[in-house]
């Protein structure tokens, strides 16, 4: 891991394998709100996914007249945020033993709150302002295979209920082998674990997102990459570009695995990881109506993560599929490191196309006669050695904010 991390993060690359939801492009992919980049803002925040998005909107909602810039690499929302599988999933009982060890019982708690609590944020704000994302607030069913996890599992959820009594973030419901295979279609597994989470094309979300700034006066300036910045006298920054040099008072780097390539620094604190998704044509014998929840496929090295395409959404019925990750060489090692999301792995590939089969057995049936993958794409995503993102302005560096390194899971 420290040869696969000390490899240097590079800028985004071009041509980049196109995502599920991506295809086709919004129309405001390629916007830049002005012919030339401006020469002064107040905050310049670089990356359009769902961080930076996020960020714009809340300081545009509250100061109004702030001036703020977005610089995006490449098109608007062409990162992690729209190459997910598609999941609002907080999974929190995984991670809240782990979380108490390391920062407490109550900010552990903390931490599951505000995993719920985002969860159901996004599906509100999406309905309040009617953003076409294939919104859906669903179960979510952890199909476990392996025994230790599966009793990890449990003493987990024993936990969070003994630690945070009648809250909704701590409310799981435990399911047997029996149940596995005949409620949730999946023969083999140790149990099963349902819980409350969602779905939507995260893309579209972030889209709609920025167009909401873009009205409150957002200036978006896609296909821009910086290559540098560094102090300006006492109250600026100078963010360099191809296309020109931007003076900033505050600067935010939502940037995620790529953040190493204009912050060096971070070279090794933050290393990029690439993950792989597709998306399946349902099998003959898959509910005609389709799945009504999503899943994760839990054992022993890893996991996968899935959700079905709701009706009335384009290709209704499809389930995304992604992960592979821990059946790769090396146990995946080698795909820490790396940028490219211009390629996906073959092994990989090969793994995930089979997933869907092999987790629902005879209830799959036989392969759609156009075949068993629509697409199939990779997006990088950013990782740190204790498992925690990095959030709020850079110690001795004032007016440098960061927001980045979500473990692949602030990207859905």
């Amino acid at each position: 891991m420290d040869k696969r991390a000390s490899v240097p993060v590079t800028l985004p690359k071009n041509n980049p394998t196109i995502a599920y939801w991506q295809d086709p492009p919004d129309e405001i992919a390629d916007l830049r709100s002005t012919p030339q980049l401006p020469k002064t803002a107040d905050l310049v925040i670089i990356g359009s996914g769902i961080t930076g998005a996020s960020i714009a909107y809340n300081v545009l909602s509250r100061a109004p007249n702030t001036k703020v810039v977005m610089l995006e690499a490449r098109q608007a929302c062409s990162g992690a945020t729209g190459r997910n599988g598609g999941h609002t999933k907080a999974a929190s009982y995984t991670t809240f033993p782990i979380n108490v060890e390391s920062v407490g019982l109550e900010d552990a708690i903390k931490i599951a709150k505000l995993e719920y609590n985002t969860i159901k944020q996004i599906h509100a704000f999406a309905r309040e302002h009617s953003i076409p994302c294939d919104n859906r607030e669903l179960e979510t069913v952890d199909i476990v295979y392996d025994q230790a996890i599966w009793d990890e599992s449990v003493r987990a959820i024993e936990l969070m209920k003994k630690t945070m009594p009648g809250d909704p973030a701590s409310r799981y419901t435990l399911w047997s082998s029996t149940d596995a295979e005949e409620k949730f279609l999946c023969p083999g597994a140790v149990g099963a674990i349902t819980y409350e989470a969602g779905s939507l094309s995260a893309y579209k979300f972030v889209v709609g997102l920025l167009k909401l700034c873009l009205s409150k006066g957002l200036n978006l300036q896609t296909n821009t990459p910086m290559t540098r910045f560094s102090r300006h006298g006492k109250d600026y920054w100078a963010l360099e570009t191809e296309r020109g040099t931007v003076y900033a008072h505050k600067i935010v780097l939502a940037t995620n695995g790529y953040t190493a390539a204009i912050c060096p620094e971070l070279q090794e604190v933050i290393v990029p990881l690439r993950g792989q998704v597709t998306a399946h044509r349902p099998g003959t014998n898959m509910p005609k109506a389709g799945l009504n929840r999503s899943y994760s496929f839990i054992y022993g090295k890893g996991f996968e993560y899935m959700i079905p395409r709701p009706p009335g959404s384009k290709y209704e019925g499809d389930i995304v599929i992604g992960g592979g990750l821990a059946i790769a060489k090396e146990d995946g090692l080698y795909q820490y490191g790396t940028v490219d999301d211009t390629t996906t792995d073959p092994d990989i590939l090969e793994y995930l196309t089979a997933t869907t089969q092999r987790y629902f057995g005879k209830n799959w049936g036989q392969d759609h006669p156009a075949g068993r993958i629509r697409k199939h794409w990779s997006g990088i995503m950013g990782f740190t050695a204790d498992g925690h993102p990095l959030v709020g302005e850079i110690p001795g560096e004032p007016g440098l904010y960061i927001s980045a390194a979500f473990q692949g899971h602030g990207t859905f």
